[in-house]
């Protein structure tokens, strides 16, 4: 998304942005140790089986969902599929394409039988896991967001509508998914309830869900936040609630390529360590092809709603500044980049990612976002191709 003037608490190294609208181990999925509630992850984080160990459900799932497993292993790896959802299509079809790449497999898209052996070390990890919802989150202050930017402007913080939609971002999917792993409100399994068709669930129809209620959802990992490692503590509560941990690989060099909707992050050694999917710019407002750098990282970030720089909005319109949150438009974070209103940043609509156009930025779920504003530092190569 292109930017209006947006002024950020940043580091020295960058004094004002202009914006638009550890290392890990390379096989290691997920951290198998305990999560520490008040300085590290949250009590929902993945604790994953040991290698060749059976996991311990406690409630097994009414089914299989091999794409679903197949989409949280590749996520916990650096291949995200961006929303979780149990289905085949662009955006796992990039997740597959990203893991070949990585392995040295023959480049399909598909989750062939070459790939499936090569992903079998993990099948160990089940799709869905049972998680309990804190009752900390009893406190949160949910509500429907105004459309008018003015009234979006009064408010202190741009949060979540209602607890469905925060633990959608929490387990990386949507309120569709959860309904259908929790069909009546309990997980698909238990007492006998069987598992909703996900697209039989009609999108308007968001579950209704409670602090202390047992849930099914898809099993994203990665999510371990080691004590003491995060200063900002509201960053540290961002990355607690969508479920991303501090251990990401360091990424000296990003690709992103606007014909085929994908982001590329490569190491040092320029070995591919993560992909995404991502939304680019239109014909209105085009992605700036060429070689930029980052310049740093706003976490958290207001916006500053300017109708001179939208196409579509009236001049007419006043500008406004909006305040953080995760239906912020540029979601929570924003990787600035030396070219001047441009950056790559997350959305508070992650189900149009890869599906609709931008305002020229780079943009990707605020799960995604989030955990490559981790991988990435000043000085990071970009470079956009058509």
């Amino acid at each position: 998304m292109r930017f209006s003037s947006l002024i950020l608490s940043l580091p020295l190294s960058l004094v004002s942005l202009v914006a638009c609208q550890s290392e890990k181990t390379e096989d290691t999925p997920a951290s198998q140790e305990t999560p520490a509630p008040e300085l590290g992850a949250d009590t929902m984080a993945a604790r994953d089986p040991a290698p060749s160990e059976v996991a311990e459900t406690g409630l097994p799932d009414a089914e299989a969902r091999p794409v679903m497993q197949a989409q949280v292993v590749l996520e916990r790896l650096g291949f995200a599929s961006g929303v979780i959802n149990g289905e085949e299509g662009v955006s796992f079809a990039n997740a597959l394409k990203g893991f070949q790449e990585a392995r040295d497999l023959p480049v399909t898209g598909v989750l062939d039988q070459a790939t499936r052996t090569a992903l079998s070390q993990w099948e160990n990890i089940p799709a869905t896991r049972i998680v309990t919802i804190p009752r900390e989150w009893a406190g949160e202050q949910f509500g429907p967001l105004p459309d008018d930017m003015a009234a979006k402007a009064q408010l202190a913080r741009l949060g979540y509508g209602d607890m469905a939609e925060k633990l959608a971002e929490r387990f990386h999917t949507n309120p569709a998914v959860l309904a259908a792993l929790n069909p009546g409100g309990k997980p698909a399994g238990a007492g006998g309830t069987a598992s909703v068709t996900i697209t039989s669930v009609a999108p308007a129809a968001k579950p209704q869900f409670g602090p202390g209620q047992r849930l099914r959802v898809p099993n994203v990992g990665a999510d371990t936040i080691e004590p003491g490692t995060i200063d900002n503590k509201e960053w540290l509560t961002t990355m607690r609630s969508l479920g991303v941990g501090n251990a990401q690989p360091e990424v000296m060099r990003i690709l992103v390529d606007e014909s085929e909707g994908w982001l590329k992050a490569y190491d040092g050694k320029d070995r591919l360590v993560a992909m995404f999917t991502v939304t680019t710019g239109s014909q209105h407002d085009l992605l700036p092809i060429g070689n930029w750098s980052v310049k740093g990282v706003a976490y958290n970030p207001p916006f500053t709603f300017d109708p001179e720089l939208f196409w579509d909005v009236p001049d007419s319109e006043n500008k406004q500044r909006l305040p953080p949150g995760p239906n912020n438009p540029v979601g929570v974070v924003w990787i600035d980049l030396d070219k001047e209103h441009y950056g790559i940043h997350g959305t508070p609509a992650p189900e149009a990612i890869g599906r609709s156009k931008s305002h020229g930025c780079v943009r990707l779920t605020n799960w995604d976002a989030a955990r490559l504003a981790l991988m990435v530092s000043p000085g990071t190569r970009v470079e956009f191709r058509k």
